[in-house]
This record gives structure tokens, sequence and C-alpha cells, in this order.
């Protein structure tokens, strides 16, 4: 079984002040980090308290010994580390999980993944590191996940890539992102329940409107227990499913930027309007229709700045 190397869990105030001084006795080295009330270091370990929650990542070859002995008895007061199935029986109960990528990005595919689990992959997905894909910052770690979550015994999975053109053509027809995200969402649980009909119940994260999901659900998903909430990718089956959706969305980034010459970047940052408006020059404006989401603002103020020919 590989070692664990990030673990994350909330604090209260109290608890961070507490494991701070703990911190400070062991001789760890403090930093400054970004959104961080404090950072710390020693060896092998990295520890993290954020101001948002607070909350606390730990990472490094040393993490399961630091949870075990130290975090939870010392500052937790209680054994979570391998009593998962205690805790949470619901997570390793056969279920579908389900995320996506690539929402919030002007460039690529809305991507939708979906993953079903039992007992056994749901414990062999903890041990490989399937975590939340927002938690993991490197795309090559993305991509290595990927491939072990493939590789899981028992595992079925699916992945829905909704490719410009095609997520432009629905947008128009759905008006809306949230029916367009429930369409996906809706098709990947309906091709899943095809391969594991006796599927009782499927998890994804809180939709702004949550029947909107219910009724996206064709013949197949009519009868499955949908379930929504916050934080839903700590749930085992929809953190392989959002490591499979990045993996794809990613992918479709690297592959286009290698074939146009000129990099998609992710998210809606000025670099991007920057080589939305490169690409539109040096290849047409209606290339935006095939790369990106039209909707987004950014669209607007790159073909609104072009200089009419």
């Amino acid at each position: 079984m590989p070692a664990l190397t990030s673990y994350t869990h909330a604090l209260t105030s109290p608890q961070a002040a507490k494991l701070r001084t703990l911190l400070e006795e062991r001789g760890f080295e403090f930093m400054a980090k970004p959104y961080c009330l404090y950072a710390a270091a020693k060896t092998k370990l990295n520890v993290l308290v954020y101001e948002k929650g607070p909350k606390v990542v730990v990472q490094g070859k040393e993490t399961e010994d630091f949870v075990t002995n130290i975090l939870e008895p010392e500052v937790l007061g209680e054994a979570k580390l391998g009593y998962e199935e205690i805790h949470h029986p619901e997570m390793f109960q056969p279920h579908i999980g389900v995320d996506e990528s690539g929402k919030g990005d002007f460039f690529g595919p809305l991507v939708v993944a979906g993953v079903y689990v039992d007992a056994d992959v749901a414990r062999r997905l903890r041990d490989i590191g399937a975590v939340d894909s927002k938690r993991i910052s490197s795309d090559e770690r993305i991509a290595k996940i990927a491939a072990d979550i493939r590789g899981v015994r028992g595992l079925v999975w699916e992945v829905l890539a909704i490719h410009p053109e095609r997520y432009n053509e629905l947008y128009e027809k759905f008006g809306n992102l949230n029916r367009l995200l429930a369409w996906g969402h809706a098709k990947v649980i309906e091709n899943l329940l095809e391969r594991v009909p006796d599927c009782p119940r499927a998890i994804s994260d809180q939709f702004a409107n949550p029947a909107v999901l219910q009724r996206a659900m064709q013949q197949r998903g009519k009868n499955i227990e949908l379930i929504q909430r916050t934080k839903a990718e700590s749930d085992p089956a929809v953190a392989a499913a959002s490591i499979l959706a990045r993996e794809a969305f990613v992918g479709w980034l690297k592959s286009h930027s290698q074939r146009l010459g000129i990099e998609l970047p992710k998210g809606v940052s000025p670099s991007v309007k920057q080589n939305a408006a490169e690409l539109a020059v040096k290849y047409g404006s209606n290339i935006l229709q095939t790369l990106s989401k039209m909707h987004f603002r950014t669209a607007g103020e790159v073909l609104g700045g072009m200089t009419p020919l």
C-alpha cells in the first residue's frame, strides 16, 4: 500500500493555535505563504494552515506518521485516519461519483467524468491518493494518478468531453450553464448505468438548483438516488471523477496548443485574452468558436477589440 503523502482537515481557531505551538516545540521552520495563517517545514514534511476554514494541509513522505502520532491525538483529539469506513460508511457502499473540469475556463471543453465504486474499489482509490483534482497543482501528477485510477480492478468509469463547438451549440439550446452542466452529468450517469444497472445512487457537487439535475435524468436514471452536496470531492468516487475529468481537459489544451503554436492557458486571466486575440489575428476570428466558450465575456472583448478589415 503506498504511503499517504497528503492530508487535509478542518481546524478550529484554538486547534490551529495549538498546532503552531506543537510545531514550534518540535523545531519546525516557519515561513510566509499566501492565504496561510502559517506554514512550517521540517525534513520531509510540510504543514500549511490556511486562513479560510481554517484548515490544515499536511504534505510529504512523513504525512501518515505526523497525522497518526501528532495531529490526531494532540490536536484533533480523535483518530480518523484509517477509520474512514467507520466514520463514513456510505463512501464504501456501491455508488457513482460525478465531477467536471473546464467549467470556468475560456479555452477548452467542458469535461464531465463519472466513476462507479464498491467497497474494494473505494479502498484502492484511497490508497493511490485519489483526492479532489483542485488539490493537485501538477498536471504530471494528475496524469499519473489518472492512469492509476484506470488501472484499478473493478472500477467502471466514463468521460464525456463536450468540445467547444458542441458546447456553444448546447449553451445556446439550454440558455444557461447550469442546465448544460446537468445535461452532461445526467448523460454520464446514464451511460454508467448501462454497465452497472443495479447501482443505487449517484453523488455530485451541489447544483444551484438541485431540481435541474433530477429533471435532466432520462429513463435509466429516474429511479437512482441523486445526492448533491457541497465538497462532494471528499467522496472517493467523486475525487476520482474529478481527476479523470481534469486529465482530459488539460490534455485537450496541451494538444491544441501544440497544434496551433499558441498556448491555450487555463482560466480567464489577461494572458487568456491576449492569446485569444493572437489566435483570432493568425487564424481568423472564427477559430474562437472551435477553441473557446463563446458566452464568456472574454470572447466579446476579443472580437470587439479587433480592427475591421
